[in-house]
């Protein structure tokens, strides 16, 4: 837990992209975070790039508990709305997928969005304790966008319903990207609504006409039946479940520049208060140089990894190793090398440990806290771990309750698996914790040849022994 005494508001930092800088965990509540998470757009299965991210938002949670604080997080699951163009072009991509797979729309959504949990469960990621779909919250999505037409920042074409980004003059500050510079940009992009006012506005309710006339998934609404566009359910949702403004909100980076930087507009301009004090954001998994992703095809799910032999916890552990606002490239050869440290750090935690003058206190606790309240700092964490388990001084009860303080955070089931090891690997018999101890003080009095004696009753026996500092250790020979 978090320092003994410590104020926790004062402890934890973490990097707003708002306002480029580490700033304190203050919460609006006392004691209370209100976390909110951009969930999946459940057409296709997760990619281990979509996972890291969620992997990111469970290590937050799990150190905001960690700190002392009581966390509140819902997280969305958009299954209308989102079109292949990513902005307001193209198919809607759960009919997309529907189209393709020969099914409705609703089998599409429930599938995947089952297929997800799956995965994040495997991963050991705790679903949040509220969830909302799209096509839950539509009531909502229609109120918000009919006070933003009542205050003059949407408008009504012919064929839906857009936020006009000129008269939010704010807009661009998440990205850094001035409003100017964002209209410029989007010139250059395909507009199917020539009467849109700029090509940066973004739809918040398509229409069903044109190109959408035959969308399965439709509502009534003030300005025709139709469905809501991706960004505005996120404003909604949020809202809805904790308040304006709440305390962080996260996603990948590539949320910045578009889907977020609509959120803070329509959010800030309906009810003119912000919508989250703190932004975070994920950085890419990249393969081959690229970032993953489902679009450009170059993509690995966990299913895939999880055929070719791999622990999917062991990609966890990976995820782990890179800071979340550090791209990680990803390769088989990273991840057997990941999948060989976590079983090995497993061994560490699970073997024996005969030590002959051991440690009163725990000197790692403190350094752990430190970095995980420094913005999530798990590979310095990790380090301060792996230094616990190889230290010959610690004792087993010592690094035990460490090892459980640990898991708090990084969510590895450290114990459970350690426990399973320890079970295969047997109970040390008194007979070979003796021997042991005799070799012990044999090579103490530089009796080496006696010692080595000992080491070889030992093989016979079916137990190896490995000198440390200050003891050694025993281990059952696995053939």
């Amino acid at each position: 837990m978090a320092l003994k005494g410590a104020i926790i508001e004062l402890h934890m930092k973490l990097y707003n992209t708002l306002t480029k800088k580490k700033q304190v965990c203050k919460p609006l509540k006392k004691g209370v975070v209100s976390l909110y998470t951009c969930g999946p757009t459940v057409y296709n299965y997760a990619h281990i790039g979509n996972l890291r991210t969620y992997i990111f938002a469970d290590v937050l949670e799990r150190s905001l508990r960690y700190e002392g604080f009581r966390v509140k997080r819902v997280m969305n699951i958009t299954d209308v709305g989102h079109l292949t163009g990513d902005v307001d072009y193209g198919e809607d991509k759960v009919e997309q997928e529907a189209k393709k797979e020969k099914k409705t729309v609703w089998q599409i959504a429930e599938y995947y969005t089952k297929a997800f949990f799956d995965d994040a469960a495997e991963l050991n990621i705790k679903k949040p304790a509220t969830v909302v779909r799209a096509t839950e919250a539509i009531a909502e999505q229609i109120k918000l966008i009919e006070r933003l037409v009542k205050k003059g920042y949407a408008y009504e074409t012919e064929q839906a319903v857009y936020f006009d980004v000129a008269q939010f003059k704010a807009y661009g500050k998440l990205s850094g990207q001035s409003l100017s510079e964002k209209l410029i940009t989007s010139r250059g992009e395909v507009v199917e609504d020539s009467n849109k006012h700029n090509p940066a506005d973004f739809a918040v309710w398509f229409k069903r006409v044109g190109r959408h006339a035959n969308h399965v998934m439709h509502w009534p609404a003030p300005w025709g039946d139709g469905f809501p566009g991706w960004h505005i359910e996120c404003s909604a949702i949020s809202a809805k479940q904790l308040g304006q403004p709440f305390d962080i909100h996260t996603g990948g980076v590539d949320h910045i520049g578009t889907h977020h930087e609509n959120e803070i507009a329509q959010s800030q301009a309906a009810y003119g208060k912000p919508l989250a004090n703190i932004w975070m954001h994920g950085e890419f998994l990249v393969m081959d140089k690229q970032k993953m992703a489902k679009s450009k095809g170059s993509f690995v799910t966990l299913s895939a990894i999880k055929n070719k032999g791999f622990d999917p916890l062991a990609y966890r552990y990976l995820a782990l190793t890179s800071h979340y606002r550090s791209q990680l490239s990803f390769s088989f050869a990273s991840l057997t090398a990941a999948q060989t440290a976590y079983h090995n750090l497993l061994e560490e935690i699970a073997r024996p440990r005969i030590i002959s003058k051991h440690k009163k206190t725990n000197t790692y606790q403190k350094r752990f806290n430190l970095h995980v309240s420094d913005d999530l700092g798990t590979p310095q964490a990790l380090a301060v771990l792996w230094e616990a388990v190889k230290d010959p001084g610690l004792s087993r009860a010592l690094l035990l309750a460490f090892v459980k303080q640990v898991d708090m955070v990084f969510g590895l089931d450290l114990l459970n698996r350690a426990k399973k090891i320890a079970k295969e690997q047997g109970n040390i018999p008194a007979e070979v914790k003796k021997l042991g101890k005799e070799r012990f003080a044999f090579r103490k009095a530089n009796s080496f040849d006696k010692a080595d004696k000992i080491r070889l009753r030992l093989v016979k026996l079916g137990y190896e022994i490995k000198d440390q500092e200050q003891g050694f250790e025993i281990k059952k020979i696995v053939k």
